[in-house]
């Protein structure tokens, strides 16, 4: 089973540009040995008003974690695509091979505004550019010579790309990194987003539901992979979920009655929870779960401390880091270089 936190927690409308609120979730995502910690912003940033830029705060978290993925949103719209490959490969470097890149598309007239073309694409335009814009990070990140001797960091080559959405010419900056290429996270259910996942992505984030609805989706998305030369396991399927707690099942549905949030996904005991947990991943209806934040007072401390030690016990979950890059946790196999 593999295990992923969203940030922020609680009120996603508060301003959080300390860096302790950030800091203290990482710990605990760490400490329950976490695949990766998200730092997610919706396709609107004007609606996170307040919260820091992504990747400089896990530039930060780099420093003060060892083993957990660190994982940032950043929308292909308005982005190009040398800026973002740089940026989070200097934070592969950073992290010793923690990386992942949480891609979105931007979908307002407002959040364009903030840029210099304005407006904002139509639906198909985005998702255009958004394939491409990808292909292309790849592109970039395999530019580089691999290391060898006389060489340790091996050595850039001439670049260029022609497409329709991009013309680029000249030499990526920055060395490959320790994973080749940072984990790309996708989130969607419809065809479409299955179908681009099975094409490009490491992981894919979906709803939350019954598990005979998990299994079916989980299957069909499998079952796209081998038209694009890729395995079953070569990516991870991983329902959004909330999680309500409580000293026993009647405690925790008196909790979620009160969830202003919409229905959570797992209520119940610790015990509870996790067997639930365990006969999803079992029954192929996903490969594990990224927690949202949940709206008991105990929070992410509360699923680590009372859930997965009960998952442990159970065998479905880790109990160390056996790896120490994201790729390693999530049983993904290293890129292999072109050149």
């Amino acid at each position: 089973m593999h295990l992923a936190a969203r940030f922020p927690g609680g009120d996603s409308t508060a301003v959080r540009a300390d860096f302790a609120s950030f800091e203290a979730p990482a710990r605990t995502a760490e400490r329950g040995t976490f695949d990766f910690l998200l730092l997610a912003e919706g396709p609107r940033p004007h609606e996170h008003a307040g919260h820091p830029e992504p990747l400089t705060v896990l530039g930060a978290l780099a420093a003060v974690t060892d083993r957990l993925g660190l994982a940032a949103t950043a929308g292909t719209t308005f982005n190009e695509p040398f800026e973002l490959a740089r940026r989070f490969a200097t934070l592969d470097h950073l992290s010793a091979g923690r990386a992942a890149w949480h891609v979105v598309t931007s979908s307002d007239a407002r959040t364009g505004e903030n840029f210099r073309r304005g407006g904002c694409p139509d639906r198909a335009g985005r998702r255009t550019r958004a394939a491409e814009f990808v292909r292309t990070a790849r592109e970039l990140w395999d530019s580089w010579t691999p290391p060898g001797p006389g060489s340790p960091d091996g050595a850039p080559r001439p670049f260029a790309h022609s497409g329709p959405q991009f013309e680029i010419a000249g030499e990526f900056t920055v060395p490959r990194s320790p994973q080749g290429h940072p984990v790309i996270i996708q989130a969607g259910d419809s065809d479409e987003a299955r179908e681009s996942a099975a094409r490009a992505a490491d992981v894919l984030l979906t709803r939350g539901g019954t598990l005979e609805a998990g299994r079916a989706r989980y299957a069909d998305t499998k079952a796209r992979l081998a038209a694009y030369g890729r395995k079953p396991d070569d990516l991870k399927i991983m329902p959004r979920v909330t999680v309500v707690l409580g000293d026993s099942d009647a405690a925790a549905r008196e909790h979620a009655a009160y969830d202003p949030d919409g229905p959570p996904s797992f209520i119940g005991s610790p015990e509870t929870v996790a067997a639930e947990m365990d006969a999803f991943v079992s029954a192929d209806a996903a490969d594990g779960f990224l927690l949202l934040p949940p709206p008991t007072p105990g929070g992410l401390d509360d699923f680590v401390d009372r859930v997965v030690p009960l998952l442990r016990e159970r065998g479905a979950f880790r109990t160390e880091y056996e790896g120490t890059t994201l790729r390693s946790h999530l049983g993904l196999p290293d890129p292999v270089n072109p050149v």
